[in-house]
């Protein structure tokens, strides 16, 4: 079994077992938002309000807010950008930049563009190629350097436009989405990510000084995992059976002791309750 030591602080690390951390932490997110559509550079301007965020919020000296100047040492950022992140940060309604895909584009002004629209304003069905508006002309207006018969493969694969018993093809969907999943599944996932770093990120500096003023700052969190390299592949069914019953019969056991220790106190009381629970998952490098 398997859990992660907090004695190695970071700055004791060499920089390339933070990096090699890195690469391995970023690889479920990087294939989750690939899934959903997302870009490399879409996901750095996100990553950049994140870093912003998270040096402002916690990494203030005295229990004060961390000042521009030190979030800008720590994150690496320019203290005029992390003031133009903070400001964005602030205004709910405006989002950050979106750096759409090829593929994005390309739907985005079938939707958008009057040459490749009917008189009602919708999507036209468009041939492939030849005189007049065309799939091939839009992609030479919109596709950037993905060939054409890329860009219609893979829009077609994910189901963002269809082929016509015509020969014509149709706009199915305004954005391009390589996998559909429910919003809520997607939510869901990333909460799961979050509850799971959070706590390996806690156990760093549980017991510390920085970490002493927190509610149990000084206790490290339970993470722990069993793992075998040298399984029979054959017994993957057995072992998912096995964990589906006992995982679930553990959880069950768990959620019944939290809620036989649910606060009394008003709901809106201060520091009347606390989130509390364990999560389980199976691994299996398949």
């Amino acid at each position: 079994m398997d859990t992660p030591e907090s004695s190695t602080s970071a700055g004791a690390l060499d920089r390339s077992v933070v990096v090699q951390t890195c690469r391995v932490l970023l690889r479920p997110i990087a294939s989750l938002l690939l899934k959903c559509g997302m870009t490399w550079r879409e996901f750095a301007e996100v990553s950049k309000g994140v870093f912003v965020t998270v040096a402002s919020q916690d990494f203030g000296l005295h229990g004060r807010p961390t000042n521009v100047s030190r979030v800008s040492i720590l994150t690496g950022v320019s203290r005029k950008e992390v003031g133009r992140v903070r400001a964005l940060l602030e205004q709910a309604s405006d989002p950050l930049p979106n750096k759409t895909t090829d593929a994005t584009r390309v739907l985005s002004g079938w939707h958008q563009d009057p040459d490749f629209l009917t008189l009602e304003g919708a999507p036209r069905a468009l041939p492939f190629d030849g005189e007049g508006p065309s799939f091939t002309t839009l992609w030479q207006r919109y596709g950037g350097d993905v060939p054409v018969t890329s860009m219609r493969k893979e829009l077609e694969r994910s189901g963002a436009i269809t082929t016509q018993p015509d020969g014509t093809l149709r706009a199915e969907r305004r954005y391009f989405m390589p996998r559909q999943f429910d919003p809520q599944w997607i939510l869901n996932a990333g909460s799961m990510l979050r509850d799971l770093g959070s706590s390996i990120t806690h156990n760093l500096d549980a017991g510390t000084a920085g970490a002493a003023g927190r509610r149990d700052g000084h206790a490290r969190r339970f993470v722990g995992r069993a793992t075998n390299s040298g399984v029979d592949p054959a017994a993957l069914p057995e072992f998912r059976a096995f964990v589906e019953k006992n995982g679930q019969e553990f959880l069950e056991r768990v959620d019944q002791w939290l809620t036989e220790h649910e606060a009394r106190a008003a709901p809106d009381a201060a520091d009347g309750q606390v989130r509390l629970g364990l999560g389980v998952f199976l691994i299996a490098d398949e």
